[in-house]
Order: structure tokens, then sequence, then C-alpha cells
């Protein structure tokens, strides 16, 4: 096992032991706060259906010339697994935990299956991502299309871009009340999106 399977393990542990010990009002507050973001994920899965779904699986899963899902160690926030747990069952749950403690032979994503990803709710780096070759094929078909992409990448930051208060954020604050500890919680950990905290708090930027 290498150690970013390990560090997904550990945070999934984490996140899962957390959640089950909650009660039940606190967990549907938590889906309360989630709410918005599920509709923003549903608008995204959407038009990626739409526009790229054909493309993307033949230039990603067929032959295999994109670098989508073709790297192991993909990054995922302490959020992203708060609200894939959030979402998922016993059995996802699972199904996650079976993938990474075995090795990884492939060429790809330790969570990319024949049957596509098995996150319930993709970490958000992986849902956002669109290689050049197929935005190049999209958008160049239709610009309006472009505008709706840039739009969505506009509303993604209302929830993971921390110069306002936002659900990553308010994910990690939450489990840190609580005790729990991640390297994956990088609105507290890394050093630019601190930076970024402390721009939006400085007095030039609250008047």
């Amino acid at each position: 096992m290498n150690s970013y399977h390990q560090e997904q393990i550990d945070a999934l542990l984490l996140v899962k032991r957390h959640l089950d010990g909650l009660p039940g009002v606190e967990r549907e507050t938590l889906l309360q706060l989630t709410a918005d973001y599920l509709v923003f994920r549903r608008e995204v899965d959407d038009f990626l259906a739409s526009h790229f779904s054909r493309i993307c699986t033949r230039t990603c899963y067929q032959s295999r010339l994109s670098a989508c899902c073709s790297r192991e160690g993909v990054i995922t926030f302490f959020a992203d697994i708060v609200a894939n747990l959030l979402v998922s069952d016993s059995h996802d749950f699972e199904n996650l935990m079976a993938v990474l403690n075995r090795p990884n032979d492939g060429f790809k994503c330790v969570y990319l299956t024949e049957t596509g990803c098995l996150w319930r709710l993709k970490p958000i780096v992986c849902q956002m991502y669109l290689c050049d070759r197929s935005k190049e094929e999209v958008f160049a078909k239709d610009s309006q299309l472009a505008d709706q992409w840039e739009l969505l990448e506009q509303k993604r930051k209302r929830f993971t871009w921390p110069d306002r208060p936002v659900l990553f954020d308010d994910f990690e604050t939450f489990f840190l009340d609580a005790g729990c500890r991640s390297p994956l919680m990088y609105m507290h950990n890394s050093p630019g999106l601190l930076r970024v905290k402390r721009q939006a708090k400085a007095p030039d930027n609250n008047t």
C-alpha cells in the first residue's frame, strides 16, 4: 500500500466514523448545508452528459489519450470525502475501501472501474476537469457552451474558493471543532488557500 492509498483510507475512515456517531439532527444539518452544492453538481452532470459524454468516453477510456483519470493520486479535498459519504451508502464505502486496500497495477486512477468512478459524488477537481482537446472540439462548435461552462466554473468557487465563507471550509471547521484532523484539510493546511482567506479578511477588502 502506498502513501496515497493510506492517506485516502485514513480520511475515509475518519469521516465515516464521525458521521456514523452523529445524532440524526446533526447529520441532517450537514445534509442541509450540502443541498445547494448538490444542485450545482447536478447542473454540472447535466451539462457534461449533454455535451461531453461521447467525446470523453472515446478520449479517456478508449484511446487513453487524455490525462483525465490517468493518475492514481487524484486530488481530493476533505470536503469531497464528507460530501460523498453523506450521499453514499455502506456498499459505496466498502467499494472505496476495497480498491484502496489492494495494489493498483493499472494505468488509471485507483477509483476508476470499467463501469465508471466508484465515488457517488466525484471529487470536484475530477468533476470539473476538461482536457484542452475536448474543450476545443465542443466549444469551437458553439461559443455559448463555453460561456455556460465559465458560469459553472464561477459557481464552483462559491463552494470551494475561500475568499468568502464556503462549504468546503465549513466542512473542515465542523470536523476540526470535533477534534478531527486530516492532511486533506487544505482550507486549513494549504499556504495558498490560507493566503486567500487572509487577503479576504484584510481591511481594504472589507470597506
